[in-house]
C-alpha cells in the first residue's frame, strides 16, 4: 500500500498526540468535587476543536485539525470580517529549516536557557515540513536567499551564532505582496473544508471543569449581544489570539523600555486572552519579549496604530528627548530586534528612557522626496510601499481598520498633524512638547549646527553616518518633525506551552484540552532571533496544537 504525504503527516502526527494527550490528561491534580453548576444547561454552539483567534496560527490550527484529525472545527474571531492577523499584513516571509540539530542548537544559542531544548527540538523538527506543508495546500513558496530585512544576505538574525546555517526563509505567497497572498490561499481551502468562522467575538470566558481542570469550552460575546453564548468543546480548545501590542497596561507592565508605541500591526491584538488563562491557572512566559524596531506614531484614534515612516531623503537627524543624536541616520536597525536600542535609561536628568520618543527633525528637502508612508496599494520594498505593508493593504476593510493610505505629497499628513511642520525651531520644539517630551530649541539648534558642519566637511566623527547621506538640514526652515517610538510586529509573550503545544500552569503541568499557537506565548525568549519566526510559529505550533486537539477522545464522549 501506498502512502500520501498527508497520510504521512497524519499518522505521525496523531499517535504521538494521542500519547500526549493520554499523559496530559492522566496528570492533572484532583481536588475535591467543586458544585456541579459550573456547565452551562445549553449550548449555543458545539463542535469538536474550537479555535479563539482567526490569525495565521488560528487558520493552521483549524485546517490541520480537520483535514488531519477529521474533526469538526469551529473559529470564532474578535475582527468583523476577515481575519488574517498580523501573519496576512507581514513580510510574507517564514522559517525552514533543512537541519533539526543545527536548528536546535541556534535557537539554544540566541535564547540562553530561555526556550527549552525541548521546544526547541519540537519546533525544529516540525519547522523541517513546512515547505511540504505549503506545497500541500498550494501555497505559492520559493527558497530565499536571505530575508528582505537584510537585504537577502542573512537568513537570521544572529549568523555568527552556532547552528546559525541551518536556518532559511522562504516566502509565503507572492512575495511582493507579503503574507497577505498565502494567507488568502490557505484561508480558501479553510472554507473548502467547510470550517465556519464567527465573526465578532469578544470577551470570552473559557469554561473549565472544576474536578478535573479540563477545559471544555468557552463564553463568547458577538457583537452587541448583551447575554453570552455557550460554545461546547468536545476535544479540545486553541487559543490563537496574537499579542498585546494594543493594550498599553500590559505593555507598560511587561516590556523592557515604554511606551512601546511602535506597533503597526493588527489593531484588535489588545492582549484579550492573557486574563483568560490566568483565570485558568496558567503560567506566563516570554511577556517582556517583542519583535520589533521603531516607528512612527501619532496618537490618532481613528489610526490606533503606528506607521513605518522612511524618508526619501537624507536631510535629517535622530534626535533624543535632550536634543541629542544617538545613531547615525544612515544605520540599519533590524526591524526584528532593534528596539534594543532604546532601552537606555537617564538616571541622571530624567528618570526615564531617554530615546523614547525619538523625534525626527527634517528639512523640505524630505517632504519633497515623496511618501514618507504606504501609499494605499504600495509594493513591498517601493516607495510608499514601505518596508512593512501594514494596514495599508486595499483589501482591509475599513471596518477592520484598512488603512486609507499615505498622500504622495505628504500634505494630508501635515494638515492631520502627523507630520509637525514650523518656521522655526521655538515652534517645532513647542508644538513637539504638545505631542509629547521634547528637547528644548536650543539643545536641538547646536545639535544642527554641529551636524551641518559635519556635513560641509564630509564626515561625521560622531556616529560614522556614512558620507553619501551626509546632508545638512536648513536652519532656515520650514523644518519638519515626528516621534519615533520602539514597536513593530508584535509582542510574544502568553501562556507557556509544552512540546504538544498543550498550555501548562504553574507547576508545569498541562492543563487538559488547552492548547495555544502563534505569538499568544511565542517559543522564543530573551530576543528574538528567528527570521520569518512569526509566521513559522504560526505554521508550526498551530499544525501541533490542532493536530493533538483532535486527537482527544470527547470528554462527553460517555455521556453520548
Amino acid at each position: 500500500m501506498s502512502l500520501t504525504r498527508r497520510d504521512l503527516f497524519k499518522g505521525a502526527g496523531i499517535a504521538a498526540a494521542s500519547v500526549a494527550a493520554a499523559g496530559a490528561l492522566g496528570g492533572c491534580a484532583q481536588k475535591a468535587s467543586a458544585s456541579d453548576d459550573w456547565m452551562p444547561s445549553t449550548w449555543d454552539y458545539e463542535t469538536d476543536v474550537l479555535v479563539i483567534g482567526y490569525g495565521g496560527a488560528g487558520l493552521w490550527a483549524a485546517v490541520t485539525a480537520k483535514d488531519e484529525g477529521e474533526a469538526d472545527v469551529l473559529v470564532l474571531e474578535k475582527a468583523p470580517s476577515r481575519g488574517g492577523g498580523n501573519s496576512s499584513i507581514n513580510m510574507g516571509e517564514y522559517t525552514w529549516v533543512d537541519d533539526i540539530d543545527g536548528a536546535v542548537q541556534y535557537i539554544t544559542g540566541f535564547s540562553k536557557g530561555h526556550t527549552p531544548e525541548d521546544i526547541a527540538r519540537a519546533w525544529a523538527e516540525e519547522c523541517y515540513q513546512n515547505m511540504d506543508y505549503c506545497d500541500y495546500w498550494n501555497i505559492d513558496t520559493e527558497l530565499k536567499k536571505g530575508t528582505n530585512a537584510s537585504g537577502g544576505t542573512s537568513s537570521c538574525e544572529y549568523p555568527w551564532i552556532e547552528g546559525a546555517e541551518a536556518m532559511h526563509v522562504c516566502s509565503f505567497g507572492d512575495p511582493t505582496k507579503g503574507g497577505n497572498a498565502g494567507w488568502h490561499t490557505l484561508d480558501q481551502a479553510r472554507s473548502d473544508l467547510g470550517i465556519e468562522v464567527v465573526f465578532n467575538c469578544h470577551d470570552e470566558e473559557l469554561i473549565q471543569n472544576p474536578d478535573t481542570k479540563e477545559i471544555v469550552g468557552c463564553y463568547t460575546l458577538i457583537g452587541d449581544d448583551e447575554a453570552p453564548k455557550a460554545v461546547k468543546a468536545r476535544k479540545g480548545v486553541v487559543m490563537t489570539l496574537g499579542g498585546f501590542e494594543f493594550n498599553d497596561e500590559l505593555k507598560n507592565e511587561y516590556c523592557k523600555c515604554y511606551p512601546m508605541s511602535g506597533f503597526y500591526g493588527w489593531p484588535f491584538n489588545t492582549g484579550d486572552g492573557i486574563k483568560m488563562v490566568q483565570n485558568v491557572g496558567a503560567q506566563l512566559w516570554h511577556m517582556n519579549n517583542i519583535i520589533g524596531s521603531y516607528n512612527a506614531y501619532f496618537k490618532d484614534f481613528e489610526w490606533p496604530y503606528a506607521f513605518t515612516v522612511t524618508p526619501g531623503a537624507n536631510n535629517y537627524v535622530m534626535l533624543d528627548r535632550l536634543g541629542k543624536r544617538w545613531i547615525a541616520e544612515s544605520t540599519f536597525l533590524s526591524p526584528h530586534v532593534g528596539w534594543h536600542e532604546f532601552e537606555k535609561f537617564n538616571d541622571s536628568t530624567l528618570a526615564d528612557f531617554e530615546r523614547i520618543p525619538t523625534w525626527v527633525i527634517a528639512g523640505q528637502e524630505v517632504i519633497d522626496a515623496g511618501p514618507l508612508g504606504a501609499v494605499k496599494g504600495g509594493v513591498l520594498n517601493t516607495p510608499g510601499g514601505s518596508t512593512a505593508i501594514g494596514m495599508a493593504l486595499e483589501d482591509i476593510p475599513s471596518e477592520c481598520g484598512g488603512f486609507e493610505g499615505w498622500s504622495v505629497d505628504n500634505q494630508t499628513e501635515i494638515e492631520k498633524g502627523w507630520i509637525i511642520k514650523a518656521d522655526t525651531l521655538e515652534e517645532l520644539c513647542t508644538k513637539m512638547a504638545a505631542v509629547d517630551n521634547a528637547p528644548d530649541a536650543a539643545s536641538v539648534q547646536a545639535t544642527l549646527e554641529t551636524y551641518n558642519a559635519y556635513c560641509d566637511e564630509g564626515n561625521d566623527p560622531a556616529f560614522d553616518r556614512t558620507a553619501d547621506t551626509l546632508a545638512p538640514v536648513s536652519l532656515d526652515g520650514p523644518f519638519y518633525a515626528w516621534p519615533l517610538y520602539p514597536g513593530g510586529c508584535s509582542t510574544l509573550g502568553g501562556p507557556k506551552k509544552n512540546t504538544e503545544a498543550n498550555v501548562v500552569d504553574c507547576n508545569d503541568q498541562p492543563i487538559p484540552r488547552l492548547y495555544a499557537a502563534g505569538c499568544f506565548g511565542n517559543m522564543a525568549g530573551h530576543t528574538y532571533g528567528i527570521s520569518g519566526g512569526n509566521n513559522a510559529e504560526n505554521m508550526v505550533w498551530g499544525r501541533i496544537a490542532g493536530r493533538n486537539a483532535a486527537s482527544l477522545e470527547a470528554w462527553d464522549a460517555q455521556a453520548k
